[in-house]
């Protein structure tokens, strides 16, 4: 048997390469530089190396745009493996986005009296005298750099992924370094233990649903490329069984990633447990991988098939939105009641992609399904990496405070804090003149325009419910008095404070002036096959 040498298209992938060559040096700097050095090094290296993979994407895309009358067209690349179009492009600036700020709230040590919030010795059980000693010596992982840089990988290869066996090894680099994240919170180590072991059993067994229905889709195709699959499926080939069998398993895998009911039991102890700054990364950054891969799934490999999962995504879109909206009004704990808010804009975006797909199918001026998906990624991830990077300012000699009670006051003793994070929480409401209404409408009109108008009803109802709760919070922070010592706001670095600038500033704007990232979103094209 012949060797045949693989073709990369280095010009064009060198963005992904320079994600992981930034996270390989991490590795080598956490290996051979002194302890004392490796804070600056690595906070830098992240930092430099997220943004030149942000500017190597604009270039990509770009490049991509000038081949197709200003609509990114794409190819593939890796020998098939990866799918580089518009919309890989476009997701893959959104990741970086979010990853660059992942890397100003982990680089934050203003905070925690000159040390990050990550724990000084993982490896030392709570409570006892390593533990102690780790932190009064001021210890770091400072490792969590380029662990962070290893899931951005990740998350960039899962909705560029064109085979399952490459979305399949995708899913597990985004996952195995946010299992480790999640446990090293320097406050509250059992509870961050806990939800690290939570986090990597379910994601295990989610795993493991997914690569068995990988099996039984090539069981059925014979191929585990998407437009093989999607051939067979047009044509009717195989045991359609196992198609119907793996497409479920599938599905299982993908929307454990998401959060989406019944699948979102680990959502709101691993974003409470973890430390914050994982949490708000987790939560931008992996939704918008994680929705990437399952368009690019649903769309490219079982496009043919769509009267046969769309009832499937219209009841886990409705369950979805339900459970998160209902049992957020029962929280007291601000990250469980983000955690349930999360799994309800889930829903939201699950509603999205029962629009319709192709631009040729809607008249003039409509949204396609992709366009209103893509920007309500943008504007819910920045809300929401602005929102938690808040949690992390209030604060008292413990730590920091979650508890609703605690906050009781704020909007007096720190009327600016208070007004952010009032400001995000309406953005998620969908109040308007802000981004998050301009998100639910696009997804909404896409729906409509499918005819999934059921899930549409549902959707506005859970949207009702969903502003009670966030009034809620708004309602402790300003006409409130707190019982007994009350929360304080401690002032961050630079780092932090620019966070919840461009958060804030990103969710106002796209509330007022969406035109350019819907354009965005239109000229990213759609997924090639």
């Amino acid at each position: 048997m012949e060797f045949v040498k693989p073709t990369i298209e280095y010009g064009q992938l060198w963005p992904l390469f320079v994600v992981f060559g930034t996270a390989c040096a991490g590795v080598l700097v956490e290996a051979f530089l002194p302890r004392r050095s490796r804070y600056v090094v690595q906070a830098l290296l992240a930092g430099l190396g997220l943004t030149a993979a942000l500017v190597g994407t604009a270039l990509v895309g770009a490049d991509l745009a000038s081949l197709g009358d200003g609509v990114a067209r794409g190819n593939l690349a890796m020998e098939g493996t990866l799918a580089l179009d518009g919309p890989t492009v476009f997701l893959w600036g959104v990741i970086l986005l979010f990853g660059i700020g992942g890397v100003m709230l982990f680089a934050e040590r203003q905070l925690e009296g000159g040390v990050s919030a990550f724990a000084g010795q993982a490896a030392a059980l709570p409570g006892t005298e390593a533990e102690r000693q780790a932190s009064t010596s001021g210890l770091d992982h400072t490792e969590v750099f380029p662990l962070m840089v290893f899931a951005v990988g990740g998350m960039m290869m899962f909705p560029a992924a064109n085979d399952l066996l490459t979305m399949f090894v995708a899913l597990e680099v985004l996952s195995l370094p946010l299992y480790l994240l999640c446990g090293l919170a320097r406050r509250r180590r059992l509870l961050s233990q806990e939800a690290a072991l939570k986090y990597f059993l379910l994601g295990a067994f989610s795993s493991g649903f997914f690569l068995y229905g990988v099996a039984l889709v090539f069981g059925f195709a014979g191929s585990f490329e998407f437009a093989a699959i999607n051939e067979a499926v047009r044509n009717d080939l195989g045991n359609r069984t196992l198609l119907l069998i793996g497409m479920g398993m599938l599905a299982v895998g993908l929307f454990f990633k998401v959060g989406a009911a019944p699948f979102q039991a680990w959502t709101p102890d691993v974003y409470q447990g973890a430390p914050t700054a994982v949490t708000a990364f987790m939560a931008a950054a992996t939704k918008v991988a994680a929705f990437g891969a399952i368009l690019r799934l649903f769309y490219v490999a079982f496009g043919a098939d769509r009267w046969t999962w769309q009832p499937m995504m219209w009841v886990v879109a409705i369950l979805t939105m339900v459970v998160g909206a209902v049992l957020a009004v029962a929280q007291t704990d601000v990250k469980r009641m983000l955690a349930y808010s999360s799994v309800a804009h889930t829903g939201f975006l699950l509603t999205g992609v029962l629009g319709v797909q192709s631009s040729t199918d809607l008249a003039i001026g409509q949204l396609t399904s992709l366009q209103a998906v893509l920007f309500y990624l943008v504007t819910y991830g920045f809300t929401t990496m602005g929102a938690f990077a808040v949690v992390t300012l209030v604060r008292d000699s413990g730590g920091e405070q979650t508890h609703l009670s605690r906050w009781a006051g704020l909007g007096k003793s720190s009327p600016l804090v208070a007004g952010v994070f009032a400001f995000f929480l309406l953005a998620m409401a969908g109040i308007p003149l802000t981004s998050g209404f301009i998100g639910k409408w696009a997804v909404f009109a896409s729906a409509l325009s499918a005819g999934a108008y059921p899930v549409v009803v549902v959707a506005i109802l859970s949207s009702v419910v969903a502003a009670f709760f966030y009034v809620r919070v708004i309602r402790v922070m300003y006409f409130t008095e707190p019982t007994g010592e009350a929360a304080t706001v401690t002032h961050p670095s630079i780092l932090t404070a620019a966070t919840i600038a461009v958060g804030a500033a990103v969710t106002l704007v796209l509330g007022v002036v969406p035109g350019p990232v819907l354009d965005l979103a239109a000229r990213a094209g759609e997924f090639i096959r």
